[in-house]
């Protein structure tokens, strides 16, 4: 079994989480979590996916682990959202299995 890693990035001045498992050079999955949930729902479909894809679950802002800043601080959009869940690590362009 392939360990999961438990990483941070700095998108937009705001810290994001994610979960990340698997070569880098497998395949990519994204699994992105609904409202109101984090990655760790993931936490056991990782491991069973690692072995054949790099898998990359990231932590909306607000949620899970990654930065909770206040509204005043942080428009809360679809976009804003949109845009900091970028993977945090971007490997070379590739194509990629989005579930969520």
């Amino acid at each position: 079994m392939l360990p999961t890693y438990h990483r941070t990035s700095t998108i937009q001045g705001q810290r994001a989480f994610y979960r990340e498992a698997g070569p880098a050079e497998a395949p990519v999955v994204l699994l992105l979590h609904g409202f109101p949930t984090s990655s760790h729902m993931f936490r056991h479909l990782i491991p069973a996916l690692a072995d054949r894809y790099h898998v990359i679950a990231p932590d909306h802002i607000g949620f899970g682990q990654s930065a909770m800043p206040e509204v005043d601080e942080f428009e809360y959009t679809f976009d804003n959202l949109a845009e900091i869940r970028r993977p945090a690590r971007q490997p070379k362009a590739c194509p990629a299995m989005i579930f969520g």
